[in-house]
C-alpha cells in the first residue's frame, strides 16, 4: 500500500511538474513573439523614417525641371506629412503609409516626360535610394506580418490560448492594403 501511495505521489509531482514546465514555456513564447512584434514594427518604423527624408530631397531634384508639375509634387509632400502625422493605430498607418506610395509612383512617372530629369545623376540616386527603401519596408511588412501571424495563431490555438489570455495577451493587427484602397493596387495613370 505504502509503493502504491508513492508512485502515486511521484506520478502527481511529475503531473504538477509537466503542466507547470508547459506553462513556462507557453508564457515564455508569448513574451518572446510580443517582442518579435514590437521589433519588426520598429524596423518598419525605420525604413519609412528613411523615406520621409529622401522625398524632400527628390521632390527639390524634381522641382528645378517640372516647374508646372506643382500639383504633383505638392501631392507628394501632402502625402508624406500625413504619413509622418499618423499617430493612430497600425491600419491607419498602413493606409497613410499605401497614401504616400500612390504620389511617389506618380513622381516618379513624371520623369518619363523630362528626358533630362530621367538622366539627372541626382535623381537618378535618390530614385535607387527610394526605390531600396522601398524594397525594405516591403521587407520589413513582411517580417512584421509573419510575427503578428505567429503571435495570432498561439493565441488563437488550445491550449495556449488559456494562457494567453491568462496573462491578458493581445492579438495585434497586420500592417497591409486596405482592400477598400483599390487605387493602391492600380497602375498610376498620369496625364498631362
Amino acid at each position: 500500500m505504502a509503493t502504491i501511495l508513492v508512485v502515486l505521489i511521484v506520478l502527481i509531482f511529475l503531473a504538477a511538474l509537466i503542466v507547470g514546465l508547459y506553462f513556462l514555456v507557453t508564457y515564455n513564447s508569448f513574451v518572446t513573439l510580443k517582442n518579435r512584434v514590437k521589433e519588426a514594427w520598429s524596423d518598419i518604423e525605420v525604413q519609412m523614417k528613411r523615406r520621409y527624408d529622401l522625398i524632400p530631397n527628390l521632390v527639390e531634384v524634381v522641382k528645378g525641371y517640372a516647374t508646372h508639375e506643382r500639383g504633383t509634387l505638392e501631392a507628394v509632400i501632402q502625402a508624406r506629412n500625413m504619413a509622418m502625422a499618423s499617430q493612430g493605430s497600425k491600419e491607419e498607418k498602413a493606409k497613410a503609409e499605401n497614401m504616400l506610395s500612390g504620389t511617389l509612383k506618380s513622381l516618379f512617372a513624371l520623369s518619363e516626360n523630362y528626358p533630362n530629369l530621367k538622366a539627372n545623376e541626382n535623381f537618378l540616386e535618390l530614385q535607387r535610394e527610394l526605390t531600396d527603401t522601398e524594397n525594405k519596408i516591403q521587407a520589413s511588412r513582411r517580417f512584421y506580418n509573419s510575427n503578428v501571424l505567429s503571435l495570432n495563431t498561439k493565441l488563437e490555438m488550445f491550449p495556449s490560448n488559456i494562457i494567453g489570455n491568462m496573462f491578458a495577451f493581445k492579438k495585434e493587427e497586420f500592417f497591409k492594403l486596405d482592400e477598400n484602397e483599390q487605387a493602391a493596387k492600380q497602375p498610376v495613370k498620369v496625364s498631362f
